[in-house]
């Protein structure tokens, strides 16, 4: 992370899956500069954050023991927020997020 950037203008997005058949880990990370910040920004502020998930209650799926789990955790500003999404929830605003984070590209100097 760029330590010379103040607190509030900070955003950085991890997003990690893992799982699968062979259970592999994948991590992408986004880290825009101050003015590429706003869409992404925008995109945290869409997730539902604090909204309970379909998820939070198991519900037996014999065809998805080799889905897909997403770890999602935002910094914006001094705000931090994480969350853990299985692949089947993984839509609206959450797909909007990880597409952003997963197709981004470090800018380069």
């Amino acid at each position: 992370m760029d330590e010379t950037k103040p607190d509030d203008e900070i955003v950085v997005v991890i997003v990690t899956r893992t799982g699968g058949i062979a259970g592999l880990r994948r991590a992408w990370r986004a880290e825009p500069r101050p003015d590429e910040a706003s869409v992404f920004v925008d995109l945290i502020a869409r997730c539902p954050w604090e909204a309970p998930g379909p998820w939070d209650e198991p519900v037996p799926d014999p065809a998805g023991a080799d889905r897909y789990t997403w770890s999602i955790a935002a910094q914006c500003g001094p705000e931090e927020r994480e969350a853990d999404v299985p692949d089947t929830d993984l839509t609206g605003p959450w797909r909007d997020l990880v597409d952003a984070v997963r197709d981004w590209k470090a800018p380069e100097d």
